[in-house]
């Protein structure tokens, strides 16, 4: 399901407007993964990365395509494990968090 522009356009101007937002976005993005909801994850991740960094910042800051980036993030893409967690090491640096995997029962 392709995103609107209106959508795309909404979500950088709440990350503008509300720094916390951004943050929430990339936490929501990677806990989706590691609950096995690969496609929402990508998908969240996708739009953390259009609203902040931008895919062609992103490619630059990890030596990666910019298009080879939006192929990883896109429903159809299959990201190795070890690209994605490099991706996902170099958000949570850009926006000065770590965060930590947490059991819960």
């Amino acid at each position: 399901m392709a995103l609107t522009r209106d959508f795309k356009d909404t979500i950088k101007d709440r990350v503008a407007r509300d720094p916390s937002f951004s943050e929430e976005l990339l936490k929501e993005g990677i806990e989706c993964l590691l609950t096995g909801d690969v496609d929402t994850g990508k998908a969240v991740l996708r739009d953390y990365i259009n609203a902040t960094i931008g895919f062609d910042a992103l490619g630059t800051a990890t030596d990666r395509s910019p298009k080879s980036l939006m192929r990883m993030f896109s429903p159809k893409g299959n990201p190795q494990a070890r690209n994605l967690f490099e991706i996902i090491a170099h958000l949570q640096q850009r926006e000065g968090i770590h965060l930590k995997v947490q059991t819960v029962r």
